[in-house]
C-alpha cells in the first residue's frame, strides 16, 4: 500500500453499504437546503482546494456531490466579500482556509472578507446557522500570545504543526453521534495529522488522534481531539481535522463522518453534545509527553 492509500481496519471494516445519516429525518419534499463551501486561503493553499484553469477544486467537486445526493445544495466561493451578502439563504457555513482571511494576498483574486462580514458570520452562527470545518479550518485566523482569537474560541480549536503524512488510530468516543455510529471502536487512515492547541472546554469530542506509535515530535504528547461538535450559541460547529488528500475525501470513511457532521449542523438530526473533553482527552492540551 503506497504511503498516501487510505487504510480502513478494525470496526470500519463492517460498514460495507453505507447508510448516510441525512437520509434520516429528511422528507422527500422538504425544501432544499444550502450550504456556503469557503475554501479562500489566505495562508498555505491545499491542493484539495486549489483552483486550476477555472475549475472547481477537487474538494469542491467531492463536497458538491456527496451533498446533492442529500438534497443539499453547495455554494462554492473563495470571494470573501460574500458575508457583506445575504447569509439567511444558507443553513450553515463550511471552512476549508487558511491565514487572516481578512487579509488580501498578492497574485490571488480573491477578495478577502471585510470586517463587517466577519462579524456579520459570526453573528450568523451564534444565532443558529451550522458550522463545518474541514483539516485547515483550525488554521485560520490564529490566536495572538495568551488571547484566544474569536474565531479559535469558535471553532473550538487552533493547529499548531502537523508531521509527515502516515497511518494513525482515530478512536471513537461518542459512538452514537451522526456518521460514526458504524466504524467501531476504532479505524486506521493515512492522512495527515493535524497536532492543535487552545481546544475549548465544551467541546465533545466524536475522534480522539492516538498518538501512540506516530512518527514526528509534534505526535509526542497524549491523545487529543481530532473530531468535535460544539455549540456556540445557538449555533451548531462541527470540526473535523481529515480531509489533506484526494483519497480521504472519496474515502467512505470519511464522507460518512463529513455527512453525519453536516447533518446534525443542519438540524437535520439531534445528538447529545454534552462536553466529554476531560473525560476522553484529560490531557488534551498537554502539548508534550
Amino acid at each position: 500500500m503506497r504511503r498516501r492509500d487510505v487504510l480502513v481496519s478494525g470496526g470500519a471494516a463492517l460498514l460495507g453499504c453505507s447508510v448516510f445519516p441525512l437520509g434520516a429525518g429528511q422528507a422527500a419534499d422538504a425544501p432544499r437546503q444550502k450550504v456556503l463551501y469557503f475554501t479562500r486561503s489566505a495562508g498555505f493553499e491545499h491542493p484539495v482546494v486549489a483552483r486550476k484553469g477555472g475549475t472547481l477544486s477537487f474538494s469542491e467537486v467531492e463536497f458538491t456531490r456527496m451533498c446533492a445526493r442529500h438534497n443539499i445544495e453547495v455554494v462554492c466561493t473563495k470571494d470573501g466579500g460574500v458575508f457583506d451578502g445575504d447569509l439567511e439563504q444558507f443553513g450553515a457555513f463550511a471552512f476549508y482556509t487558511s491565514g487572516v482571511l481578512t487579509n488580501p494576498v498578492q497574485g490571488r483574486d480573491e477578495p478577502p472578507m471585510t470586517p463587517t462580514g466577519k462579524k456579520r458570520f459570526f453573528d450568523a452562527v451564534a444565532r443558529g446557522k451550522g458550522f463545518i470545518g474541514f483539516h485547515a479550518a483550525t488554521d485560520s485566523f490564529h490566536s495572538e500570545g495568551e488571547r484566544i482569537s474569536d474565531f479559535v474560541a469558535m471553532i473550538g480549536g487552533e493547529f499548531i504543526v502537523h508531521g509527515r503524512p502516515q497511518e494513525a488510530t482515530l478512536r471513537v468516543v461518542s459512538p452514537k453521534f451522526p456518521g460514526v455510529e458504524r466504524l467501531g471502536e476504532s479505524f486506521k487512515m493515512t492522512d495527515e495529522w493535524y497536532a492543535q492547541k487552545n481546544f475549548a472546554k465544551d467541546l465533545h469530542v466524536v475522534l480522539v488522534q492516538e498518538t501512540a506509535g506516530m512518527v514526528d515530535d509534534c505526535y509526542q504528547r497524549p491523545p487529543f481531539p481530532a473530531t468535535w461538535a460544539r455549540r456556540h450559541g445557538q449555533g451548531r460547529v462541527f470540526y473535523t481535522s481529515m480531509g489533506h488528500f484526494e483519497n480521504v475525501w472519496t474515502s467512505e470513511i470519511f464522507q460518512q463522518i463529513v455527512l453525519g457532521g453536516l447533518a446534525w449542523a443542519l438540524r437535520r438530526v439531534d445528538a447529545d453534545v454534552a462536553p466529554n473533553i476531560d473525560r476522553v482527552t484529560p490531557k488534551a492540551n498537554v502539548l508534550k509527553a
